[in-house]
């Protein structure tokens, strides 16, 4: 599933009139980038969840066949749904299995295909060494891969590190959704509108999140700053 819904405040006036996730790096748009790879990954179906400027999205990638996919579409309206809550109303989209979840708007030269097909517990989740923008990072990697959210350092060795924004999920992440979000008000709308980031820190608590750290190239282009300089990165070779 690529996430594709948000409005991309912090990009205007760019994404005024085109989504971020279609903005263009090295002559490609963002999704095009992730679409050529999961294809050459041999993954079949994508699911893409929209909201702003959704047609243009869909004129763009239309039915995935020119990457040879089948591209199918959860439309949020508007506002978008959050992470958490546009999963939850793909998941008739998404069926049983465990799913390759990737944010739109991020750029890396991570192989999908070092990706478990099948993490251990609820989410295996990619990690990057914290960028300028959030030094604080997001979770712990402690030993043996296993992913941590706290304070404190959960055991000596462990990093602190930032959400790559790919993962492999097990449906199951949003199982008793209600039960951590509570009564929110955007989790009592219809549908309900809700952060993925509340489900995994239950799920981390019980134990049912690993990950890996990917030290090669990452961006998460959510300014034009950023933009710009994964622009020159790219040109740069």
């Amino acid at each position: 599933m690529l996430l594709a819904a948000g409005r991309g405040e912090r990009m205007r006036p760019l994404t005024d009139t085109v989504p971020k996730p279609l903005l263009p790096v090295a002559g490609k748009p963002l999704l095009v980038w992730h679409l050529e790879r999961l294809a050459a990954l041999g993954i079949g179906e994508v699911v893409v969840n929209l909201s702003h400027l959704a047609g243009a999205i869909r004129e763009r990638l239309g039915d995935g066949r020119p990457w040879g996919l089948r591209i199918r579409y959860s439309d949020e309206g508007e506002p978008p749904l959050e992470t958490g809550g546009g999963l939850l109303q793909a998941l008739p989209l998404l069926g049983d299995a465990p799913f390759l979840l990737v944010n739109g708007d991020v750029w890396s030269d991570l192989d999908f295909g070092t990706l478990p097909r099948e993490p251990e517990g609820l989410a295996h989740l990619v990690l990057v060494d914290n960028p300028e923008h959030h030094p604080a990072g997001d979770f712990w990697l402690a030993a043996g891969g296993r992913v941590e959210d706290g304070a404190s350092v959960p055991d000596p060795g462990a990093r602190r590190l930032t959400y790559a924004g790919i993962g492999v999920f097990r449906p199951g992440i949003l199982t008793g959704w209600r039960s951590v979000i509570g009564h929110a008000p955007g989790a009592r709308a219809t549908p309900p509108r809700f952060p993925l980031a509340p489900l995994l820190r239950a799920a981390m608590r019980a134990g049912e999140v690993s990950g890996r750290h990917h030290a090669g190239a990452w961006s998460d282009v959510g300014t034009p700053e950023r933009l710009a300089a994964l622009e020159r990165r790219l040109a740069a070779g």
